[in-house]
């Protein structure tokens, strides 16, 4: 049984299929040093958050992927994803996982060094 927002599009597997989230502006602009340093400390103290550090890491690799290897490490992990974003996904046991969207995409405020 799916949700309301389920489609079928022609993928064989169970899991929702994933995509890019929608582009988003951080709240004042921000240089790449001080998205990887958000980034990493997000990384760095998510396990504290519940799950398992197995999960937090194949959300790690998906985010950090392009979009088919990120299908394919959620899809080997068992991951179950509410948003196709992977904003909000859950292991099998049920634990919740919330992902920000600055880990899985840049802002569009973001400052780039020249």
């Amino acid at each position: 049984m799916g949700c309301a927002s389920s489609r079928d599009n022609g993928d064989s597997s169970d899991g929702k299929k994933i995509c890019k989230p929608k582009p988003w502006k951080h709240s004042e602009a921000i240089t790449r040093e001080q998205l990887n340093k958000m980034r990493e400390e997000f990384w760095d103290t998510a396990p504290h958050y519940g799950g398992t550090k197995e999960i937090w890491d194949a959300l790690r690799a998906a985010a950090e992927s392009d979009l088919s290897l990120a299908q394919a490490v959620i899809d080997s992990a068992g991951v179950i994803v509410q948003n196709a974003d992977l904003t909000v996904c859950y292991d099998v046991k049920g634990a919740k996982y919330e992902l920000p969207k600055y880990v899985l995409s840049e802002p569009t405020n973001l400052i780039h060094d020249s």
